[in-house]
């Protein structure tokens, strides 16, 4: 059980593990995911995306995921690397030729010094001149800008463009690319699956709904009983009000029994 505020249930990054099983599962080959690692320790985010890479890797699939400052050995299980800095791409290609790209910028990540922390360091401005290799040039400070405007001479960035710069041909995208109906189903399915959606959901908190089924029977009869020897009139003003009342008795009843469901109407939203 996952648990929420009131039932105890795994903890956070078994819930991590969940979420990823939730988006694995399922027709989609491409995975959009942002921040997986926040609130956990690198061996849970290790594991994280060790399982992702074996799945994209046998299901030929893709995903980009963005991390802050990830573990060295979370960062070798990449494929490929994006580094952004300030809404520019520096550098966008194999993760084997990253280092390689700054090299032919002129700085050199330090042999005890963790790649992905080399990145986010080497475009600031304050960390930058620390890694400056070539000795026998004065250092000036390079900006992202620049950076990007460089990448696009290195041949990584030359083999991107030239990539990119190909029309891509329509022939090849898959019928199911693109949704040609406004639903992807039938009403008819998707009214199927909301009543069985519906009826699962009721069976997980079967005891409340079979204790609020016997209240509002109870109350009813109550209610019926007050009226067994009434015969109401309908001849004054008075009488209306009387009717009035009863009306609005039933439907503070209604009322004030359906706010007991509302926590569990907000717990089944998706």
């Amino acid at each position: 059980m996952v648990g929420d505020e009131m039932i105890r249930g795994i903890s956070g990054g078994q819930k991590k593990r969940v979420t990823t099983g939730e988006m694995l599962v399922g027709p989609a080959r491409a995975l959009f995911m942002d921040e997986i690692s926040t609130g956990l320790d690198s061996s849970t985010t290790f594991q994280i995306v060790n399982s992702l890479r074996q799945s994209i890797h046998i299901l030929n699939g893709t995903a980009l995921i963005s991390l802050l400052q990830p573990a060295p050995e979370t960062y070798q299980l990449f494929d490929d690397v994006i580094l952004l800095s300030d809404g520019q791409i520096v550098y966008q290609g194999p993760r084997e030729n990253v280092l390689d790209f700054f090299k032919y910028m002129g700085f050199k990540c330090p042999k005890r010094k963790g790649v992905a922390d080399f990145l986010q360091e080497v475009t600031s401005k304050k960390d930058q001149e620390q890694y400056w290799t070539r000795i026998d040039e004065p250092y000036s400070f390079i900006s992202v800008k620049e950076f990007a405007e460089a990448f696009q001479s290195f041949h990584i960035g030359q083999k991107l463009g030239d990539d990119l710069a190909i029309p891509f041909d329509k022939s090849k995208s898959h019928p199911d690319a693109l949704s040609k109906d406004k639903y992807g189903v039938p009403k008819k399915e998707l009214l199927k699956a909301c009543l069985s959606r519906e009826l699962l959901l009721m069976k997980r908190n079967l005891f409340v709904y079979v204790f609020k089924m016997f209240q509002l029977i109870f109350i009813g009869f109550i209610t019926v009983t007050i009226f067994l020897r009434i015969e109401m009139h309908r001849d004054t003003i008075t009488d209306g009000g009387i009717f009035m009342g009863a009306l609005f008795f039933i439907l503070v009843t209604v009322m004030f029994n359906g706010f007991a469901e509302l926590t569990l109407t907000i717990l089944k939203l998706p």
